[in-house]
Formats: C-alpha cells, structure tokens, sequence
C-alpha cells in the first residue's frame, strides 16, 4: 500500500515538473494580452504587475522558465526577431540594462527581461526617455 502512495506522489511530482512552461522559440508565439499586435511566447502566462511609474499605460507580467537566461542576462534573440517580424523596431541606444525598448508607429513598448519571466509594458504617449 505505501509503495502505490510512493509511486502516486513521484507520479503527480513529474506531471507537475513536466508542464512548467519553458522558453522555446520554435514553439511560436501568440498575440499578447495587452495588445493585439505585440507577440509573447506561446508558452508564457500573463500575470498582473503593479504599475507605479507614471509614464507607462499598462503592462502585464508574462512568467516563462528561462526567458532571460542564468539572471535574466541573455537576451532572447529570436524573442526579439519576432517583434522585429511583427513591425517592431528596437531602439537599442536607449536601452537600460535589462529594460528594452521598442517602437511600432507612434507606440513604444518597454520589456524587462529576467530569468524566468519578463514585463511588457506600454508606455504613455508623452513618455520621454
């Protein structure tokens, strides 16, 4: 009977380990839920994120295991092809560390990329870098 008990726990363990989403660009990606047009990693879940800052509109907090690498240090290369695909042109000479900018028309979105998840947020019209 113990034995049953033991296999049922290592059982559910894996199920749970097994569905922790993971960043995998080959997996594709999907319409944001902040906006239609920005694209997020299929796999990643949107959270809410406290927003204290007044330039920025609205924003979400997506987890997803290994977005950023070992302390969000890398930056997610075909994450960011993928905005480029979508119209989105990064304006690298203001990015901040880990904080990255993007611009599509008049709308500039800011993402900051951590281990294992990232905030997309966009920012007010009248935002001045």
């Amino acid at each position: 009977m113990n034995l049953i008990k033991v296999g049922l726990f290592i059982l559910s363990l894996l199920c749970l380990i097994g569905y922790t989403p993971s960043y995998d660009a080959n997996d594709g990606f999907k319409e944001s839920t902040i906006q239609s047009d920005i694209p997020v990693p299929v796999h990643a879940q949107a959270n809410d994120v406290n927003i204290n800052n007044p330039n920025i509109k609205k924003g979400k907090k997506y987890n997803l295991e290994n977005i950023g690498g070992e302390n969000g240090l890398y930056r997610p290369q075909e994450y960011f092809q993928e905005l480029e695909n979508w119209g989105w042109q990064e304006l690298k000479v203001n990015q901040m560390g880990h904080v990255h900018f993007f611009k599509k028309g008049k709308i500039i979105i800011s993402i900051v990329i951590k281990e294992d998840n990232f905030n997309l947020f966009v920012m007010k019209e009248n935002f001045q870098f």
